[in-house]
């Protein structure tokens, strides 16, 4: 039996993977052959001799890196946020702030701040993790294929973006939509908790488990979560919460939706009753 070699792959398929392996941008306009030219390994120098040790005498120890070296760098950054947040006064001010905050690395790597969509007069605002490519490009949140699932889950209860607020906890794209790490993900907190305090919803909706997890201080899955009423405080006022399915998720397992229908019945049956 003669095995037929598998063919080599179009140049329309390596780009593709490439897309989804999170490479969507050039380094250089010209490709670079970096096994070209190559110097040589250098022979590894010989050891040099290791004097005896004085029995008598203890060995030199390591200097240490003083703990307060190792976090103040994150510790830092959190504290500048915080106080960034604390002091804008308006969405405005806050969006502004967060153009020209240099303590999260993310803000380097993105191609822009996503820092919301939909009307700040709402009564009910969703948040979500992270942008994704989609966000990242158009700088706005949910644009992509989530997105549009997201409007069409929030039209099945009379809603869109005119009556809407919608964000992130992380405003910028982390590289190759990987997960945003903790550390990231607390620089950021102030920034989504002092936007939730600006826009002062009577419905706070956290979409998927990180966002949960970040914004209503739970260590539950999301299938544990969501459903429930939570309250979400502000400092100043008590705001009515509940988690669901992020749109992505739902996207890869559709079986899901028909619990994501009861949270959204169950968001519409609450903001009819804020409003009573």
């Amino acid at each position: 039996m003669v095995v037929m070699p598998e063919p080599a792959p179009t140049l329309q398929q390596l780009l593709a993977f490439y897309l989804e392996a999170g490479v969507d941008c050039a380094l250089a306009d010209e490709p670079i052959n970096r096994l070209e030219g190559v110097d040589p390994v250098p022979a590894p120098a010989a050891p040099r001799p290791v004097a005896a040790l004085n029995p008598l005498r203890p060995p030199p120890a390591m200097p240490a890196v003083p703990r307060s070296e190792i976090v103040a760098a994150p510790d830092a950054a959190i504290a500048s946020a915080r106080e960034a947040a604390r002091t804008a006064p308006t969405l405005e001010a806050l969006r502004a702030l967060m153009e020209t905050f240099d303590g999260c690395a993310l803000r380097h790597t993105a191609t822009k701040l996503v820092f919301a969509d939909g009307n700040p007069q709402a009564r009910v605002m969703f948040v979500g993790e992270a942008p994704g490519r989609d966000e990242d490009i158009e700088g706005l949140p949910f644009v992509g294929r989530s997105g549009k699932l997201l409007d069409r889950m929030i039209a099945a209860i009379g809603l869109d973006r005119s009556k809407a607020y919608i964000a992130n906890v992380i405003p910028w794209r982390p590289p190759g939509n990987r997960t945003p790490t903790p550390q990231e993900t607390q620089i950021c907190l102030p920034f989504i908790q002092r936007q939730i305090e600006l826009v002062n919803p009577d419905v706070l909706v956290t979409l998927g488990n990180p966002s949960t997890q970040a914004l209503l201080g739970t260590r539950e899955g999301i299938m544990r979560t969501r459903g429930k009423w939570l309250d979400y405080d502000t400092g100043t006022r008590s705001i009515r919460a509940i988690a669901t399915f992020h749109p992505a998720y739902l996207l890869r397992s559709p079986s899901y939706k028909k619990m994501s229908w009861l949270d959204l019945r169950a968001i519409a049956k609450a903001l009819v009753q804020v409003s009573a």
